[in-house]
């Protein structure tokens, strides 16, 4: 006989055994809810960075900058990327010099001290971010000392609170308003006015130029601009394409800690389904054995221990699953290594990590079912047989 053993019989076993099975598949769930945590944590800091930059937005900065904070644009580069002919113009060009230096603020929670970034920008640097909307307030002043913070900034750092002055550069800023910035980068900012910031800190120079390009295709052009016209010294990037790059060294270290996390765990739940599966087996040898007498070959009792195995994971990982999906009401804050400044991110829960924690969880089932399911497969229907 050929015939596979039904996958009701696995299932079965799994709420016979209840207790043990709800103690093992508690295991892994624990396992798979580290694994979806950890995945969810990157793309939610992906997607706070790329949602930060518009698709028609080209950040200018120095050659070789990593991040605004390292760059420098000396006034007469900046005059001349806001006259080329690929930059939008309303009236005025769409063009937004800016300076971006950190700070240093207490925490609300327990007034440790931690760094927040601070933008100055013109006035069209405002209609450049068209996702950032005013929750609080007004926006700032051009040339005063008034400040307008970002939603995170506003939750996590003390002395914010719209009246508040904060005291920095030599000066009082007070605290106008509180935006919000659609879940992405500019929430963990402050923003006032580049010239007021500059006279403040005693710059010279621009961290930054912000353009919009009349036509998102028109960036090609610009990018051989800058390549092919001997005065300009800087480098173009799209926006959005440059707060992604902004993501790689927290995203990389998010990644290797909580994959070697996941998989340390993952040996644990390996051993804990091993050691059900192997208790299954040794009291159900007579059972086996009349299977085996019934005419099921041993690829079937193979193929139905494994079954019993995986499916206990599958159990595992929804539940693990179901767990990590509440995260997404959680937002996580921590200083990111490119910029070194606070950036407040959320978990974000994709069909495409639901997929690779069920997944991972099938991998441990057959990983901890085999060597029983071997086993169970290579028992003789004598042997079996006499055990009962």
């Amino acid at each position: 006989m050929n015939t596979a053993i039904p996958l009701s019989y696995s299932l079965r076993n799994l709420w016979v055994r209840r207790v043990t099975t709800l103690l093992t598949a508690g295991g892994m769930a624990l396992v798979v809810f580290v694994f979806a945590t950890s995945l969810m944590l990157d793309a939610g800091l992906k997607s706070t960075l790329v949602a930060t930059g518009e698709p028609d937005n080209v950040i200018v900065t120095r050659k070789g900058a990593i991040t605004e904070v390292q760059s420098a644009v000396e006034r007469s580069q900046a005059a001349l990327v806001g006259a080329l002919p690929e930059v939008a113009v309303i009236g005025e060009p769409l063009a937004s010099r800016e300076v971006v230096m950190l700070i240093s603020l207490p925490k609300k929670i327990n007034g440790k001290i931690s760094n927040a970034m601070i933008r100055g920008m013109e006035p069209a640097g405002v209609t450049l971010r068209r996702k950032v909307k005013l929750m609080e307030g007004r926006m700032f002043r051009q040339g005063s000392n008034e400040i307008v913070v970002g939603r995170s900034v506003h939750a996590q750092f003390a002395g914010v609170e719209i009246g508040e002055t904060l005291s920095f550069g030599g000066r009082d800023w007070q605290v106008v308003g509180v935006m919000d910035g659609g879940r992405s980068g500019f929430d963990s900012e402050i923003w006032g006015d580049v010239d007021s910031l500059m006279q403040a800190f005693r710059r010279n120079a621009y961290s930054s130029i912000v353009v919009r390009l009349t036509d998102p295709s028109s960036f090609d052009a610009l990018a051989a601009r800058f390549t092919e016209d001997p005065r300009i010294t800087l480098a173009a990037r799209r926006e959005s394409a440059f707060y992604e790059e902004q993501s790689a060294g927290l995203s990389r270290f998010i990644q290797i800690l909580g994959l070697t996390l996941a998989g340390i765990f993952s040996i644990g739940a390996i051993i804990g389904a091993t050691i059900t599966m192997q208790a299954a087996v040794a009291s159900r040898t007579a059972e086996i054995g009349t299977l085996r007498a019934l005419g099921f070959q041993r690829s079937s009792i193979l193929l139905a221990f494994l079954a019993e195995s995986v499916g206990l994971a599958i159990l595992g990982g929804l539940v693990g699953l179901v767990m990590a999906s509440g995260m997404q009401f959680v937002e996580f804050s921590t200083t990111n290594f490119q910029s070194f400044s606070e950036l407040a991110f959320g978990f974000e829960l994709s069909w495409g990590i639901a997929v690779a924690a069920i997944l991972f969880s099938v991998v441990m089932g057959v990983a901890g079912g085999m060597i029983p399911a071997v086993r169970a497969a290579r028992i003789g229907i004598v042997e079996a047989l006499r055990c009962s």
